[in-house]
């Protein structure tokens, strides 16, 4: 059993090749053994899962060719034995939950630690769930509470909404500004104040945010 955790057969899947390289680097200096193949988008990543054999599938969230649903569903249906461990620079508190939903086994941030990553490593592979203290607390309070409200799209007001929606659809906000028939620093101020809610930096995590809460 010992054995067989060490050389796990793990597949890394990020379109960046520098995160992959670090990733890989961090794998292989905890675990000498560990047996890593590398894809850069989702329709590789298919292709590796159907010919080998993989304990753990650890993947980014925004890649080529495919998206992350579509990824855990194709995983769950082809090889329901593979663990996944998504691997995201996003907002865990905003983000892990849903994936999790999805039916990943973990959410592991980009900005761990080599101990987290370890932490993560042993508890996907041993158990195939991997939450995070955060997490855990999140899904405590959402089971005593109901869903937690402040870091969802219900937390914005109908008109933040409705310039969230404008912004994701690539509306400049001088345009907005005209459609909405209000001052261009009104919805800057609106967009800013929808942008700390969400705690987001980018329109494309906007995009994501909305993609994810229509799904």
């Amino acid at each position: 059993m010992n054995n067989k955790k060490n050389d796990a057969r793990i597949i890394v899947a990020d379109d960046h090749g520098i995160v992959r390289m670090g990733l890989i680097q961090t794998i292989k200096r905890l675990r000498p053994d560990a047996i890593i193949s590398e894809v850069e988008d989702f329709k590789s990543l298919y292709k590796v899962i159907l010919k080998e054999e993989l304990d753990l599938a650890i993947m980014d969230v925004n890649m080529p060719n495919g998206s992350i649903q579509e990824a855990i569903d194709y995983i769950k249906i082809h090889k329901p034995e593979l663990k996944i461990l998504i691997f995201s620079s996003q907002d865990e508190d905003l983000y892990a939950m849903r994936y999790l939903k999805m039916g990943a086994g973990g959410y592991l941030s980009k900005q761990s630690s080599t101990a987290v990553i370890e932490t993560a490593l042993n508890a996907i592979l041993t158990t195939g769930r991997y939450i995070s203290n955060d997490v855990k607390e999140a899904i405590l309070l959402e089971s005593l509470n109901g869903p937690t409200k402040k870091t969802t799209l219900e937390s914005l007001s109908d008109r933040e909404l409705q310039i969230a929606n404008k912004l994701a659809e690539g509306i400049p906000l001088k345009e907005l500004s005209n459609q909405l028939n209000l001052h261009s620093s009104t919805v800057s101020t609106y967009k800013n104040r929808l942008f700390d809610k969400l705690k987001i930096r980018s329109i494309p995590e906007l995009v994501e945010i909305l993609r994810l809460y229509n799904h």
